[in-house]
């Protein structure tokens, strides 16, 4: 069965950082593009950043581009969102999710695997 687990979320003002991460059971994440996609209230889920089974070429939204990093730890089976510079923008519920052996898609009807997400509540 596979799981994917979100932590790190909290409450931080604007122009701080968090660290999310998503721990992986039942699948190794060295053989699935993982990604992180996020939903405000009352607005549909949008992609954040993904990065493929190979760790190359990471994308990002344009409106998180420069500012948020995602990672992967192969050994820890772990996948990792840096948020800097947060924005009230960015306050949301993020999720994890993972597709396969495949290239990092941006629809979240793509991807397979859901986390049930961490919130982020950014302040002015």
């Amino acid at each position: 069965q596979v799981q994917l687990v979100e932590s790190g979320g909290g409450l931080v003002q604007a122009g701080g950082s968090l660290r999310l991460s998503c721990a992986a059971s039942g699948l190794t994440i060295s053989s699935y593009s993982m990604g992180w996609f996020r939903q405000a209230p009352g607005k549909e889920r949008e992609f954040v950043a993904g990065i493929s089974w190979s760790g190359a070429d990471p994308r990002y939204s344009d409106s998180v581009k420069g500012r948020f990093t995602i990672s992967r730890d192969n050994a820890k089976n772990t996948v990792y969102l840096q948020m800097m510079n947060l924005r009230p923008e960015d306050t949301a519920i993020y999720h994890c999710s993972s597709r396969g052996y495949l290239r990092i898609a941006t629809m979240p009807n793509d991807w397979t695997y859901w986390g049930q997400g961490t919130q982020v509540t950014v302040s002015s």
